[in-house]
């Protein structure tokens, strides 16, 4: 029974609506927790600091040892809550890829986790980008594809010309079918 189901994708790639739309379809509750809602919750010290985490004017992330420390207790606190019994949307941005993918793995070991790319055009984004206002311009853009490499997926699914809803029901019948 799928426990965790991770969705890895680029800045305004769709993530979290999809989490949104995952919330209503899927039969029992899950909870959708986000690498932004992290973000939101640090002190604002840390969110423009050298040690936190930094938006270039390029839309590149610097994260410094502070946000690493703050991430790692977040990803063991979200492990936590699963095993706990908790069913959970991951909305994450592996910005080193693989080596994103393996921090999430050996947290959570030994839960069955559905891992889910979710991929749209650069162009897309980047546009989805400019009318959310809410974010560093170039950042969907110059994360689009680097978030995806060698990192396995056991589905994929595309925003670039699908809702987020017709993706969340392709992830549910995964999740469903498994059970």
């Amino acid at each position: 029974m799928t426990q965790v189901i991770v969705l890895n994708g680029g800045s305004s790639s769709g993530k979290s609506g999809i989490a949104r739309c995952l919330q209503a379809v899927l039969p029992d509750p899950w909870l959708s927790l986000s690498v932004d809602t992290l973000v939101d919750a640090m002190p604002l010290s840390l969110r423009s600091s050298d040690a936190g985490i930094d938006f270039a004017a390029d839309g590149e992330v610097i994260v410094g040892p502070e946000f690493a420390k703050l991430d790692a207790a977040w990803t063991e606190g979200v492990a936590a809550m699963a095993r706990a019994g908790a069913r959970i949307v991951v909305d994450d941005v592996f910005l080193g890829g693989a080596g994103s993918q393996q921090r999430w793995q050996k947290r959570l070991d030994g839960l069955d986790v559905l891992w889910v790319g979710v991929r749209c055009d650069s162009a897309v984004a980047a546009a989805r980008e400019v009318a959310r206002g809410d974010r560093v311009a170039g950042m969907a853009a110059s994360q689009a594809d680097v978030v995806h490499e060698g990192v396995y997926y056991d589905l994929e699914v595309d925003t670039t010309r699908r809702e987020a809803l017709d993706c969340a029901r392709a992830i549910a019948e995964r999740v469903t079918r498994a059970q």
